[in-house]
């Protein structure tokens, strides 16, 4: 899929580029200058696959021991462990399709078939909506557990593991639904170019569906989790403020504190890596960009930011805590000679 600002391509059909994705190289491809494209930007067909390597190597070593782990550990199957193993699991997703991307840039064509198209560009969208929804749902479960802690209540109620794992399926049931309009429009076609290039291809009139399908995944990608998300914190921040006038409790300091150190974690990776991206659709929606190398590079820049909260995911919702290093190191100290 396109750099996140790049406009659709003059072609039979418009690859949607409203998502980071796996044409990593349709920009370069179908763009009617691509030669010129090309030899304006000649560190970029080097500098993609190194960048996209290394967050394919952190994200899928850091998300398998956290899968490994989180598994293999009786003491983790915790309700918490619970979503952070779903998010481990979508952002694997994620980085086993990184190397087809970097396949397409290299060759700067799409060579494999439909079906492959199709799952890579479902794949890539499960790990946009997945990430914001198991990310808004770990919040609101900390939100809970925090207020429970500050009242002085054991745990909020109804907080087992059972309900964690049917809240699970029923985001993954929810993201499927959404990503079902990417697997259906999306399919191998060539450009004015005659290069072969995978795609979201938009039936008449393109333009509309090209904005409309910005709209569809800014609002529910990112604007609706992001805003219940900051909604959250804020109230929660709000409450433990009025607690603590009424209450000299001592655990309310400790819960005050964990929550600050989460809320900074949380909306670091969702804010630093995903808000360049959409901001970079809104400008596309709202303007002409020239497609300058200028305009690719930093296009590129925003949509290896966005990836990067792949490998990033492993260190800041499990290695921050205590007791998943002390097993992940008891894990793997087994495992040697």
């Amino acid at each position: 899929m396109q750099a996140a600002v790049l406009e659709p391509p003059n072609s039979t059909g418009y690859p949607w580029p409203s998502s980071p994705g796996t044409c990593v190289s349709q920009a370069l491809t179908t763009h009617s200058k691509n030669d010129s494209i090309v030899e304006g930007l000649p560190g970029l067909y080097v500098a993609l696959p190194v960048v996209y390597s290394v967050i394919c190597a952190l994200g899928l070593t850091g998300n398998t021991a956290v899968i490994y782990v989180l598994l293999r550990e009786p003491k983790m199957q915790t309700v918490t462990h619970v979503f952070i193993l779903n998010l481990a699991v979508a952002d694997v997703l994620f980085t086993l399709v990184l190397p087809v991307s970097i396949a397409e840039h290299l060759l700067q064509r799409w060579p494999f078939g439909e079906l492959l198209c199709k799952l890579v560009l479902a794949a890539d969208h499960y790990n946009l909506f997945s990430s914001a929804y198991f990310l808004a749902a770990m919040s609101v479960d900390r939100y809970r557990v925090v207020l429970a802690t500050a009242r002085s209540l054991r745990a909020p109620r109804g907080r087992t593991l059972r309900a964690a794992r049917r809240a699970s399926r029923c985001i993954w049931l929810g993201v499927t639904v959404l990503v079902l309009p990417f697997f259906a429009f999306a399919g191998v076609y060539r450009n004015e170019l005659q290069v072969r290039s995978c795609g979201l291809s938009f039936p008449q009139p393109e333009r509309a569906w090209f904005q409309a399908s910005r709209i569809y995944t800014l609002v529910l990608g990112f604007v609706l989790p992001m805003c219940a998300l900051c909604g959250l914190y804020a109230d929660l921040l709000r409450r433990l403020h009025t607690l603590r006038l009424r209450s000299g409790a001592k655990a309310l300091g400790k819960a005050r504190r964990k929550v600050t150190a989460l809320v900074l974690a949380v909306l670091a990776v969702g804010l630093v890596c995903w808000t360049p991206f959409h901001l970079a659709s809104v400008v596309a929606l709202t303007t002409d960009v020239p497609q300058t190398p200028l305009v690719i590079g930093i296009s590129y820049t925003i949509t290896s930011l966005s990836y990067a909260s792949s490998c990033l995911n492993p260190f800041l919702y499990a290695f921050l805590d205590s007791g998943f290093r002390k097993n992940f190191w008891a894990a793997f100290r087994c495992q040697g000679p």
